[in-house]
C-alpha cells in the first residue's frame, strides 16, 4: 500500500514549493486540492452554472473559465459569501476521498503520493492520510513572496494573510511543523530527513496514528442541521 501525505499551511508559507520538491527528487505522486477543486467548477460541470447563478455573469473570464482573482476578491475574508461559494462548487470532501481511493487502488506499495490542500486539516482531508505535514511562515516572510509571485498591492497580500489560520492553531494537528523562514538549503534539508524518516516508520508498519485524530476528538464538528421533512 502506497504511503499518503497530507501537506497543509497558510498562503506563502512554501506548501506547493514543499511538495514540488519531493516530485523533482524523489518521483512523488502529487494533487494539488485547489486544483482538483478547480476542475469542479469548469464550463459544463455543474459547479460552473451554480457559482454563476450566485455570484453574476461577471465572475466568467474572457477565457470563458471563472475567474479566479475576481472569486478571490469576494470570498477571502467574507465568512459569507465562502459560504455561498463552498455550497455553490459542489460536495469538495467526496472528490477529495476519491482522489485518495485511487492512489491507494492504483499506487505501488512502495509509492508516496501527497494531497496539498489548505484545509487539509479542518475539512478532515487529514483522516484518509498516513501524516499530516504543516508548513509555516511568519507574515513579515509569507507577504513579500505573496506580492512576488501574485503581483498583489501590499493590501491586496496583507488581506489574504489576515484571513488565514495562524500555524499555531493547526499546530496540535500535525505530525510535524517546517518552519520555512530560513534558507532553501535549510528547508530542502529538513523535507529531506522528515521524508526519509516517516516513509522508513511507515514502511517497518511503526508510524503512529496521526495526531490529527487525537485533534479531531478533542474538537468535534457541530451536528449537521437536520433535513427538512
Amino acid at each position: 500500500m502506497p504511503m499518503i501525505l497530507g501537506v497543509t499551511g497558510s498562503i506563502a508559507t512554501g506548501k506547493s514549493g514543499l511538495c514540488t520538491y519531493l516530485v523533482e527528487t524523489r518521483g512523488v505522486t502529487h494533487g494539488d486540492a485547489d486544483k482538483i477543486v478547480h476542475r469542479m467548477f469548469d464550463p459544463g460541470k455543474a459547479g460552473f452554472d451554480n457559482a454563476v447563478k450566485e455570484f453574476g455573469p461577471e465572475i466568467i473570464g474572457e477565457d470563458g473559465f471563472i475567474d479566479r482573482k475576481k472569486i478571490g476578491n469576494l470570498v477571502f475574508g467574507n465568512p459569507e459569501n465562502m459560504s455561498r461559494w463552498m455550497r455553490a462548487i459542489g460536495n469538495i470532501e467526496n472528490e477529495m476521498r476519491d482522489t485518495i481511493e485511487r492512489w491507494r487502488a492504483t499506487l505501488g506499495p512502495n509509492d508516496v503520493a501527497i494531497l496539498e490542500a489548505v484545509n487539509l486539516i479542518e475539512a478532515n482531508y487529514s483522516q484518509w492520510c498516513d501524516a499530516t505535514w504543516l508548513v509555516a511562515a511568519e507574515d513579515e516572510i509569507a507577504k513579500p513572496r505573496l506580492i512576488a509571485r501574485n503581483n498583489f498591492s501590499s493590501e491586496e497580500a496583507q488581506q489574504r494573510l489576515d484571513a488565514q489560520r495562524k500555524w499555531t492553531v493547526r499546530e496540535p494537528a500535525a505530525d510535524h511543523v517546517f518552519h520555512n523562514d530560513g534558507t532553501l538549503e535549510e528547508f530542502r534539508a529538513e523535507i529531506d530527513r522528515v521524508f526519509d524518516d516517516t516513509l522508513a516508520q511507515f514502511k517497518a508498519g511503526t508510524l503512529p496514528k496521526s495526531r490529527w485524530f487525537a485533534w479531531r476528538e478533542a474538537n468535534p464538528l457541530p451536528p449537521r442541521p437536520a433535513a427538512a421533512s
